[in-house]
């Protein structure tokens, strides 16, 4: 009898065990059921922007400073073009800049006091050249005309010679008077527009050279380096893939059931297999229409499924999220 009594008792204490343990999972299905309801589980993969980075100029590649992998600032130099050629283009650009500025300042300036001088003197000495010719056409003609005592060849040469010595003489006082006056409006209007040409030239150049050097347009990591030293690049060439990293996002899928229960601008967590604390982000986009389940999504459940797109948003200041990582996204659906 004692023998039967210990059997029931070890009977009634593992029925006991078994309800406490059936009743411990069936708290624990709830548990699971309640948390399923209120919360959202997709999984998907991490995805970044990236930029094609090339040379606006077409130019053989003297220097690539970078490589893959490294993380460069927005602003910071990762290549240089040869631009031997492209200085020496701004030098003579310089030199007729200099040049042209010197030419509109005598305009400016006008002509110097010695030149006045010295074109006065030429007026005066041609001056005294005519009048001293007039004198000896005038007396050429009372010879001829009284006592023919020259020829007729004679009297025609003194009258040439006063003519051409009028000529000097006029042209002698159009220069000084030419040089007291000064350079003309137009022409110096003229030459500032030359100089402005000139400096516009000199400018091109110059912003030409600074774009010899590549630089990165935003923070980011080389994904990929496409050319080398030597190698000629052209704006359709890339020397580099970049990763920004102002903004990343987990690719995950929705299926049409679900798709009622979340919105943009939802709250959401992200979780990755080597990160525990979760990653706070953002339902910033939902497809508009469905298609056919990704091959990358690998559940049974959703692979032939129609499902929708969704993109969620992550903020990653210390960079632990990369591109094509698995991801998990929670969404609180209360």
């Amino acid at each position: 009898m004692q023998v039967n009594g210990k059997k029931g008792a070890v009977a009634l204490a593992l029925v006991a065990v078994l309800g406490l343990g059936g009743y411990a999972w069936h708290v624990h299905e709830q548990s699971v059921q309640a948390e399923a309801a209120r919360t959202l589980t997709l999984s998907g993969n991490v995805d970044v922007r990236e930029v094609s980075v090339a040379f606006r100029q077409s130019d053989r590649i003297a220097e690539v400073l970078v490589d893959e992998g490294d993380t460069v600032q927005a602003g910071q130099v990762l290549a240089r073009l040869d631009d031997h050629e492209l200085q020496l283009q701004l030098q003579k650009a310089g030199a007729q800049v200099q040049a042209q500025q010197s030419a509109v300042d005598k305009l400016h300036n006008g002509t110097r006091p010695e030149e006045i001088e010295q074109a006065r003197a030429q007026a005066e000495a041609a001056q005294a050249a005519a009048e001293n010719a007039r004198g000896v056409y005038s007396r050429y003609q009372q010879i001829y005309s009284n006592v023919e005592g020259i020829s007729e060849q004679q009297l025609d040469n003194a009258k040439h010679d006063y003519q051409a010595k009028s000529a000097t003489a006029a042209a002698a006082q159009q220069a000084l008077t030419l040089a007291l006056t000064g350079a003309r409006a137009e022409d110096i209007a003229a030459g500032e527009a030359t100089l402005q040409a000139n400096q516009d030239e000199q400018a091109r150049l110059a912003y030409i050279l600074s774009q010899y050097e590549l630089r990165a347009p935003a923070d980011g990591v080389i994904r990929s380096r496409l050319l080398q030293p030597g190698d000629m690049a052209s704006p359709s060439a890339p020397v580099f893939k970049l990763s920004l990293l102002d903004k990343k996002w987990v690719r995950v899928y929705v299926s049409e059931r679900d798709l009622g229960k979340i919105y943009e601008g939802q709250t959401a967590s992200v979780t990755i297999d080597s990160q525990k604390d979760p990653v706070p982000g953002q339902i910033g986009y939902i497809a508009e229409t469905a298609e056919f389940t990704p091959k990358t999504v690998q559940t049974d459940e959703l692979r032939t499924a129609l499902v929708y797109e969704v993109r969620v948003y992550v903020d990653d200041p210390d960079n632990v999220l990369r591109m094509g990582m698995p991801a998990t996204v929670k969404v609180d659906l209360q």
